[in-house]
């Protein structure tokens, strides 16, 4: 019996190993600098964000696959939202303000990008991958919760040349729904506008609820502790938010198999 017991522990113990975010995490102040450079407002990062969405506009244009993974590759996007899930944990609430405002700003940049494309763009007809990007369901938001997952423990790791992030950038697809939004902008095809914006905000709340998550498994520093008053009223928030955001994506899942 003894030596049944040492062997089960054993296992656990290689299992919590196995799975362990901590054995080759990066130092706590290696995570912020990387979270809070990528997520900089910067002339460049603005030019290559622009640059992306018109790649992406193209690509949605045409229906070239190829043309809209580059564009989601080179799109610096993901970045203000791992910032802000940092602000988040951190429970520095002045730094997530900041990067929320950025990822405002870089929101209405986009759109307005992919708005003057495709006004300028002589093809007007939705194509396939336009209209896939108006039907968000349950699965775009498993997509983006586990997508969210992987970019971020990419993001902590010692290793700094991981390859998970564009991987990442592909699965989690931020650029195509704000190209859409563009587009129905520019077409006046606002029946396309709310899906494409739906499922725009499932990949951002849901990475940046993942983000949130990793990085309090990594106990990362708070630059102050919330009494637990504030505490239960933080989570209530986040377990609010996270059912409302994936309530319709269920109810469009639901239809789509019945």
């Amino acid at each position: 019996m003894s030596a049944i017991k040492e062997q089960n522990e054993t296992i656990k113990e290689k299992l919590r190993k196995a799975f362990s975010l901590s054995e080759d995490s990066a130092s706590h102040e290696e995570i912020r600098s990387r979270l809070l450079d990528g997520g900089k407002l910067t002339g460049t990062n603005m030019c290559v964000l622009v640059c992306a969405m018109v790649i992406a506009s193209v690509g949605l244009n045409m229906s070239s696959t190829a043309v809209i993974i580059g564009a989601m590759l080179i799109s610096p996007i993901m970045g203000s939202i791992l910032a802000s899930a940092y602000g988040n944990v951190s429970a520095d609430y002045t730094l997530l303000r900041n990067h929320m405002i950025g990822f405002g700003l870089q929101i209405a940049i986009s759109v307005s990008a992919a708005a003057i494309y495709f006004f300028l763009s002589p093809v007007k007809e939705p194509t396939v991958e336009l209209l896939a990007r108006t039907s968000p369901t349950f699965y775009d938001v498993l997509i983006a919760f586990f997508g969210g997952l992987a970019g971020i423990i990419g993001q902590t790791r010692l290793d700094k040349t991981n390859t998970v992030i564009p991987g990442v950038a592909i699965a989690t697809a931020l650029m195509p729904p704000l190209c859409t939004c563009g587009y129905s902008i520019a077409t006046g095809r606002w029946d396309m506008l709310l899906g494409a914006a739906y499922l725009f905000i499932i990949n951002a709340y849901f990475i940046f609820l993942s983000a949130s998550i990793i990085l309090s498994i990594l106990k990362i520093p708070k630059t102050r502790e919330l009494t637990e008053k504030e505490w239960r009223r933080h989570r209530f928030r986040m377990v609010r938010n996270t059912i409302i955001i994936a309530i319709p994506s269920i109810v469009a899942v639901y239809f789509m198999i019945h």
